[in-house]
């Protein structure tokens, strides 16, 4: 199990934020802010730091927290490869949006105006990905070191728990208000996964550095039975595996839009490797 291939290929929005959390959280730490982001009663509900509750969705608190947030935050590109650039703003703004009530719920509950109960970080947007991390992406790989039983997907859930256990009770308190996020965003409350930003909005976002908005660079509903033959040109995958893929496999990728054909064809060049494969299709689809 990967993310795909390497760097931020059909992955614009995801390489807009990292590259703004990374500037965030390094400009605080050198001004020796970065202590101070974390959000309290007296923030919201009584100076009401429009900066603040900006800021905290983007800076971590301290260096361990942003290798940690960054690394999961790369990782999970793979869900803006699948469904698309436009869909996934509009999942990013929903886990910010729905985490923000969530906290200033809890907040108003303390009524404590001296302490940051909540770290700063994008929590909501890391924690609302595990959502379709462990229901949609599958374990390829199990292997046991010291009798203790593994998965490819254990080491993500590992960075998770750290980030999750960095600030203890104010990272808890974000991190699940973001898997909260997350659950509603799966269970598509208010129609929100079919949800898209205007393309006049998408145009505009394009001329930042954001291309991928248009709706051009959404997964295809329907993809053309040569296009398993057009991905492997494409993506000039390895020797293929002789393993037939498996039914789960191909059904997962023609739920995402691709042809049965073409989602076996890129399984078989991918050898297996589901991630892989729907990077494939996608990258045929691009050309």
């Amino acid at each position: 199990m990967n993310g795909g291939p390497s760097g931020f290929n059909n992955a614009p929005v995801t390489k807009a934020f990292v590259i703004a959390t990374a500037l965030f959280t390094v400009f605080f730490g050198i001004r020796g802010g970065s202590s101070k982001l974390g959000l309290s009663y007296q923030d919201i509900f009584e100076k009401f730091r429009i900066w603040k509750l900006i800021i905290s969705a983007f800076a971590f608190s301290s260096t361990t927290e942003l290798f940690s947030g960054l690394y999961l935050l790369y990782f999970f590109r793979v869900f803006e490869r699948q469904i698309g650039s436009n869909k996934y703003s509009v999942f990013i703004l929903f886990s910010g949006f729905v985490s923000l009530i969530l906290e200033t719920i809890l907040l108003s509950l303390t009524k404590d105006p001296t302490a940051n109960l909540l770290t700063s970080g994008p929590y909501a947007l890391v924690f609302a990905s595990f959502v379709p991390f462990f229901l949609d992406i599958p374990v390829t790989k199990r292997f046991g070191v010291l009798g203790v039983h593994f998965s490819d997907k254990s080491f993500i859930y590992l960075a998770g728990v750290q980030l999750l256990l960095s600030s203890w009770k104010r990272s808890i308190f974000t991190g699940i208000c973001g898997i909260i996020a997350g659950s509603l965003y799966r269970l598509n409350i208010f129609g929100i996964r079919k949800a898209k930003f205007p393309e006049f909005m998408a145009s505009l976002f394009s001329r930042f550095s954001l291309p991928s908005l248009s709706s051009q660079s959404q997964p295809p509903r329907r993809t053309s039975p040569n296009l398993g033959r057009q991905a492997v040109r494409a993506y000039r995958a390895p020797v293929p595996s002789t393993t037939e893929p498996s039914e789960e496999a191909i059904a997962t990728l023609v739920s995402m839009g691709f042809d049965q054909n073409a989602a076996r064809q890129a399984l078989v060049h991918a050898r297996n490797d589901i991630n892989a494969a729907t990077n494939i299709l996608l990258e045929a689809h691009s050309h």
